[in-house]
């Protein structure tokens, strides 16, 4: 579970629920049926006419990635196995790899590594792996497209429904007490589209969007580790190279496992 997702997604509604209170709004004045119906299925609506339907059947997959940790390697350990391959297609060559892919699990890490035991040049190589997270990518920024348009949608279906409630409210004038209740219920549409827009809608573009980068850095990473491998670098050139990729803290916690010895390959064992 992302639980940053979730402590958010709290932390939002406590604070609208306790802020509605302290200024002497129940709660339940939410529970109105007709504002909830012009904002959720407005929004969806507005999506599914924005949207081709083979796009869209990805949301509930887009919904998961949202609140499930990401699960990628190690970017330390992705660099201790560079260089234990590069290790050994020094000494044995590269063809000694090919026992190896059988170890890899990451399609997009066992692809490359293919392709360089195949013999194709690092060219070639880097194009192909390079044309893939393209692809990636595009699927990707659709999807975050489409929360991203969802967030821009729900806060004018807000003031639509607001205009719809008071339309409803000043048919009848007469009672001033229904009237200005009238009025407060025709403004829950305002309020549930602007939170649901940039409280919901837009932070989960922007988490599909955090999650995506870091998935295209560390497959940019990947394709720079394949070549050097094929290039013939010697490992603590690979391990110099790659530890651009990390943060000051993991670069320093990498090169303190190497000074007390942590091989590569004792790394691979443990995974």
């Amino acid at each position: 579970m992302d639980l940053s997702t979730v402590v958010g997604l709290v932390i939002g509604l406590v604070a609208l629920l306790v802020g509605m209170t302290l200024k002497g709004v129940t709660p339940d004045a939410l529970l109105n049926p007709a504002a909830i119906l012009i904002i959720i299925a407005g929004t969806i609506a507005a999506v599914v006419i924005a949207f081709p339907m083979n796009e869209l059947k990805r949301v509930p997959k887009l919904f998961k990635i949202i609140f499930t940790q990401q699960k990628l390697a190690s970017d330390a350990d992705l660099i201790r196995l560079f260089s234990s391959w590069a290790d050994v297609a020094r000494r044995e060559g590269l063809l000694a790899l090919e026992a190896k892919t059988d170890e890899i699990d990451d399609p997009f890490l066992k692809n490359g590594l293919g392709l360089a035991i195949d013999g194709q040049n690092a060219d070639y190589i880097r194009d192909v792996l390079s044309e893939e997270v393209e692809a990636m990518q595009e699927r990707h920024s659709v999807g975050a497209l489409i929360f991203s348009q969802a967030g821009t949608y729900a806060p004018t279906l807000g003031v639509l429904g607001a205009v719809v409630g008071l339309i409803a409210a000043l048919k009848d004038m007469n009672n001033i007490e229904a009237l200005g209740y009238a009025i407060s219920a025709a403004f829950i549409a305002t309020l549930l589209g602007i939170f649901t827009g940039y409280v919901l809608w837009h932070p989960f573009s922007n988490k599909l969007v955090r999650k995506s980068k870091e998935e295209v850095r560390q497959k940019t990473m990947v394709i720079e580790g394949i070549l050097s491998v094929l290039e013939g670098e010697a490992p603590r050139v690979i391990e110099q190279k790659l530890a651009s990729y990390l943060s000051v803290e993991d670069r320093k916690k990498l090169a303190s496992d190497s000074n007390d010895g942590k091989g590569a390959g004792q790394v691979v064992e443990e995974t």
